[in-house]
């Protein structure tokens, strides 16, 4: 199954470039972070949403370092004025969009735990093809371009081959409806079902094999741009519970819409769409 159907035009060498700010920038953000994260101040956006003012500074973090080499792209990230997202169109006829989540596990961070990463994809013509994911708390940075391999720390990583077991693992969203959790529990009650609380980490262990899928319905594009082109250079899948390709996703329309994402290894994403299709 193919996950993208676009034409690269953009060359390795200058993916390879944005590819380095954006790793340079989700680590600044990171370790702003870790070292904030004793003195959080929380609010609270839309009514259901905790922000803490870590979110900004790391936002503009951020956006400063990208600014400074391509001040003419397009940025679509979380934490805009008024609880809306922050959304500039790019200023050249280049549709490339960076798409950041500054603390994706928010909730986490704003309660002292150790679970949470910085975001940061590249967009072109509404696919990512760029991806950096860093975890501060363990230094771990994942990455991935459209014509490279996935990555943890520059070492190469891969989805596993391993089936739906009592020994496997399986991460499931915070957030469901009880119709939708009750497809997910026939699968959650064969396996071991696990909640990191960061959309963007679950896709990078599955990227890197740590986990067999991910299966979650409230992440919106600034959670799944980079990880799922990870997860994708890993050898996996990303779709929505039909099984329909996420991407692409013009970043000029979206409006922080909500998606049904699988994301798993190639052995149990057919036997996942079965179980979920419809809900």
């Amino acid at each position: 199954m193919i996950l993208y159907a676009w034409k690269n035009m953009v060359s390795n060498t200058e993916l390879n470039r944005m590819l380095e700010v954006a790793t340079v920038a989700a680590r600044l953000a990171g370790q702003r972070a870790m070292e904030l994260i004793s003195m959080v101040h929380t609010n609270y956006k839309n009514g259901n949403e905790i922000v803490t003012e870590a979110d900004g500074i790391c936002q503009k973090i951020i956006l400063d370092r990208i600014k400074e080499n391509y001040p003419d792209h397009g940025f679509l990230a979380e934490e805009g004025t008024g609880g809306k997202l922050l959304k500039q169109a790019p200023r050249s006829s280049e549709p490339f969009w960076w798409v950041i989540d500054p603390i994706d596990g928010t909730n986490n961070y704003a309660h002292g735990l150790l679970s949470f990463c910085v975001s940061i994809s590249v967009m072109y013509q509404g696919s990512p093809v760029v991806a950096a994911i860093f975890n501060p708390a363990t230094e771990s940075m994942f990455t991935a371009y459209s014509e490279g391999p996935a990555a943890v720390n520059n070492a190469r990583i891969s989805t596993t081959e391993e089936n739906i077991t009592k020994f496997a693992s399986i991460a499931i969203d915070s957030h469901m409806e009880n119709s939708q959790m009750s497809a997910v529990f026939n699968i959650a009650a064969r396996t071991r079902f696990r909640n990191l609380g960061a959309t963007a980490l679950h896709l990078a262990y599955v990227a890197k094999g740590s986990f067999v899928a991910l299966i979650a319905t409230s992440p919106k594009l600034w959670d799944i741009a980079a990880g799922a082109l990870i997860i994708q250079r890993a050898g996996g899948i990303v779709t929505d519970w039909q099984g329909n390709h996420i991407f692409p996703v013009d970043p000029t329309d979206y409006d922080g819409k909500k998606f049904d994402i699988i994301a798993s290894n190639k052995t149990v994403h057919k036997e996942l769409i079965s179980n979920l299709k419809g809900f």
